[in-house]
């Protein structure tokens, strides 16, 4: 009986984890209006490696746009495009799919 409890604890568990698709969606919804990118690391619960990559990943992409270019290398804001946008509405239409 224990043994039991312990695999479907595991297998609840395991499903917490986000994937790729979850945390892009978690930061094209926090930089609707403009983020900084210590916003969106905090808010999104990402390490600083974690939010370069998928901050490069998303401008590449054009799901992401600089709003505010600093005079330094350091960039200023980041906003979700119109194709972020199509992204969001694509990935909730998924999700609610899977309910």
């Amino acid at each position: 009986m224990v043994s039991l409890l312990i695999q479907v604890e595991k297998r609840v568990s395991s499903s917490t984890h986000r994937g790729r698709l979850d945390i892009i969606a978690d930061m094209l919804n926090a930089s609707h209006g403009g983020v900084k990118k210590t916003y969106l690391m905090y808010r999104c619960n990402l390490s600083f490696r974690q939010l370069k990559h998928y901050l490069n990943f998303m401008l590449k992409k054009g799901l992401l746009r600089v709003v505010v270019q600093v005079v330094d290398s350091n960039p200023g804001l980041f906003e979700v495009t119109d194709k972020g946008r199509e992204f969001l509405k694509a990935y909730k239409n998924l999700k609610a799919l899977m309910k």
